[in-house]
């Protein structure tokens, strides 16, 4: 998909820094100006009388890095050591190691957004929501987000200790979890009851994930779906195009998404089509508080366009968009450069969206093995579709 802002970069929608890298041009900012001049008097002035003499570049250089952005206290906006930033793109193809995990900052706490779905995060019982409060017995109150990422992350059948706290149940627990090879299938299908469909969509990152969620959605018309339930709960996000994209499956015309810059320009991202799914048939969406950035770009437009009924709990309200620029080392740079608005204009971020129908899952049912049938939003949905569909 060609837009005009993309220009030579690429925006993306993800809770946490972009998993992908952008060639782009910068032009030097000259050394001489402004604060800059001192910025090189103190560099020069450690490298020469610093007591150790040993003073390591990459550090001083990184550490400036880090406080600069720091400064603009925006936890989204990031530098990405080369060796994550690698390690981001191998995640966007859909294979990388480590827990399987997207984290990110809320009320300036470290938590889970979201386990992505068969790793060893998702198996040890991590969930959206859950307050990393220490890794490997390391307090992460004062730690970045980049720090966490580095921690979190290592070689496959190595063990990291999480200290988290859930909040439905009042409990601080430590979880060991064993660090593997991460293959993300982001899309799952399959025909439920009253021949109504289901697609679980995991992630917007990989690059294909626009024709995974339209060739379930061809499969399940082959096997005569009536009805649609699309599950996007615990899902932090991914690429925006793929937002885009996946919302033209859905709706025919006007803006998907809203894009508003720094100087307060907006330019609206608008359906292409074709429609993989007619709009005669019923549409059910099931969010919650893990379902971040381009998930609440879909469930807004689906909203908006009365296209589907959102069914579970608010989702996590994150309304802003990164830019990544691929730097000469290696690393990468996550900046934030647009805010977003739904189809109608609605700032979701650090608000959410609400459900049309509110339905929580009790505490009892959290702490049980996953079932369809214990899984009173997924229930509900099909409530509603049964319903739906004997009216048509």
């Amino acid at each position: 998909m060609k837009l005009q802002i993309f220009k030579k970069t690429a925006l993306i929608s993800a809770l946490m820094a972009a998993s992908f890298a952008a060639g782009v041009t910068l032009q030097p900012v000259l050394a001489e100006s402004g604060g800059f001049r001192v910025f090189l008097e103190v560099y020069d002035l450690v490298k020469m009388e610093y007591v150790e003499k040993k003073v390591d570049d990459e550090k001083l250089v990184k550490g400036a890095i880090d406080g600069m952005l720091g400064m603009l206290n925006d936890p989204y906006t990031r530098y990405i050591a080369p060796t994550e930033f690698k390690q981001m793109n191998e995640e966007r193809e859909g294979s990388f190691s480590g827990i399987g995990i997207q984290i990110g900052m809320k009320d300036n706490k470290l938590t889970v957004i979201a386990p992505i779905e068969d790793t060893p995060a998702w198996k040890a019982g991590l969930k959206a929501g859950d307050w990393i409060k220490a890794l490997d017995g390391k307090d992460t109150e004062t730690i970045s987000l980049d720090d966490a990422v580095k921690l979190i992350r290592g070689k496959e059948g190595t063990i990291i200790k999480l200290t988290v706290y859930r909040e439905e149940t009042k409990k601080t627990m430590e979880i060991p979890v064993t660090r593997g090879k991460i293959e993300n299938k982001i899309v799952k299908a399959k025909l439920l009851k009253n021949q109504i469909g289901y697609i679980r969509l995991t992630s917007f990152m990989q690059n294909n994930a626009t024709e995974e969620v339209k060739h379930a959605i061809q499969d399940l018309k082959k096997q005569g779906m009536r009805a649609l339930v699309m599950d996007i709960r615990s899902n932090p996000g991914g690429l925006l195009p793929n937002a885009v994209d996946i919302g033209s499956l859905f709706v025919s015309e006007g803006p998907i998404v809203r894009i508003v810059d720094r100087e307060g320009k907006e330019e609206q991202l608008k359906a292409h089509g074709p429609l993989a799914l007619d709009k005669n048939i019923p549409m059910a969406v099931l969010i919650d508080g893990g379902s971040a950035s381009a998930s609440e770009i879909l469930a807004g437009t689906l909203k908006d366009n009365k296209r589907a009924v959102l069914i579970g709990t608010k989702t996590f309200g994150k309304g802003l968009v990164q830019t990544v620029h691929n730097l000469s080392n290696g690393s990468g740079l996550a900046i934030t450069t647009n805010k977003y608005l739904t189809t109608n204009g609605t700032d979701i971020n650090k608000k959410g969206i609400e459900p049309d129908i509110q339905v929580t899952i009790p505490k009892e049912i959290l702490e049980k093995p996953y079932s369809e049938s214990l899984d009173v939003q997924l229930q509900k949905a099909l409530d509603v579709l049964t319903e739906r569909i004997a009216r048509k």
